[in-house]
């Protein structure tokens, strides 16, 4: 199953499938912590709800690949009862996640939709580098040069950052910059580390998402009652929940999925480009509902982030061989020749 054949049809609906929901979660993620005018929840809490979602989504999916009750019990003794290795091994990632969901919250309550679209995509070199150190994979030279042009574009849009003038709450710019850089070493991390454990075997995709999620339900449990355990305790678990908040939890959880389907059928360094294409979507949110100014620079980086995303996709081209054949050929007709 590591090596299931897909049609590129269906890869190229997950990566747009997940295109569309980066772009509205961040979006949508934005207006609740800095434009609601209701109570502020914990963000502790939906991160903990997102996780038990996506446990119940991947039993859901398990069951219909099984084909029976029967069978997913059989497998889900096997798996998680049986395998307490397993559960260790997959409790890396878990504990990873769990902060770089959190700092997606932090980062949001201080800096803009588009502006952090941008600036999240630093992750892309950092997985690059971790693909190549953790899989032993090598990069085409056009691979790396996409990847410095993106760098190249995110600079560009940090070196004079647009500015919004419809939010509500003050902003702590160098917190929000802060804790990009936490999460784009823990989604480079974290990524490539369960990329590893689902290609070095074949099982279920599902059931890793399970043995995963049972462990970021713990962790990020824990998390609640460290951080707001106090205020959760008097104020409720779901406190200052609204449908905003809902459907940010709703798009956490979908995301997630298509993550561990796009990793599994195409490569982690394909889906962080792919979420960089959320940019034009969240710049255009950010200017209907935040008063997002665009500066040129912005533009400009923005521009080149895209650009890389065309480089980076263009099909491989191997000549190595052709030259060597064709040189092959032409010896061996000199000998037959002499």
């Amino acid at each position: 199953m590591a090596n299931e054949p897909v049609s590129v049809m269906f890869k190229v609906y997950c990566l747009s499938v997940m295109t569309l929901v980066a772009a509205t979660y961040t979006v949508v993620l934005r207006y609740t912590r800095t434009v609601s005018s209701t109570a502020m929840y914990f963000s502790t809490t939906a991160v903990c709800i997102t996780e038990v979602i996506k446990l119940f989504l991947s039993l859901g999916m398990l069951t219909k690949e099984t084909g029976s009750f029967g069978r997913l019990k059989a497998s889900i003794v096997e798996h998680v009862f049986w395998s307490p290795k397993e559960l260790l091994k997959l409790s890396v990632p878990s504990v990873v996640y769990a902060v770089q969901n959190n700092m997606a919250f932090v980062a949001l309550s201080n800096l803009d939709a588009a502006v952090y679209q941008v600036t999240y995509q630093l992750k892309i070199p950092c997985t690059a580098l971790c693909m190549v150190l953790m899989l032993n994979r090598s990069l085409s030279r056009l691979q790396w040069f996409s990847v410095f042009m993106l760098c190249l574009g995110v600079t560009l849009v940090q070196w004079k950052p647009a500015e919004a003038t419809k939010v509500q709450v003050e902003q702590n710019p160098f917190l929000g910059f802060m804790a990009i850089a936490v999460a784009v070493l823990c989604s480079g991390f974290a990524g490539v580390y369960f990329e590893k454990v689902l290609k070095s075997s074949d099982t279920s995709l599902w059931v890793r998402n399970i043995q995963m999620y049972l462990s970021g339900i713990v962790v990020t449990l824990a998390g609640v009652y460290m951080t707001e355990g106090a205020q959760v305790i008097e104020k409720g678990f779901f406190y200052g929940y609204t449908p905003w908040v809902c459907f940010v939890v709703f798009l956490a959880s979908v995301g997630g999925l298509y993550t561990s389907v796009v990793v599994k059928y195409t490569d982690n360094i394909m889906k962080g480009f792919s979420a960089a294409a959320a940019i034009v979507l969240s710049t255009v949110a950010s200017v209907t509902l935040f008063g997002l100014q665009i500066t040129t620079t912005f533009a400009c980086g923005a521009m080149l982030v895209c650009v890389s995303i065309y480089l980076y996709g263009l099909p491989k081209q191997d000549t190595t061989k052709l030259p060597r054949a064709d040189t092959d050929k032409e010896a061996r007709q000199k000998l037959i020749t002499v």
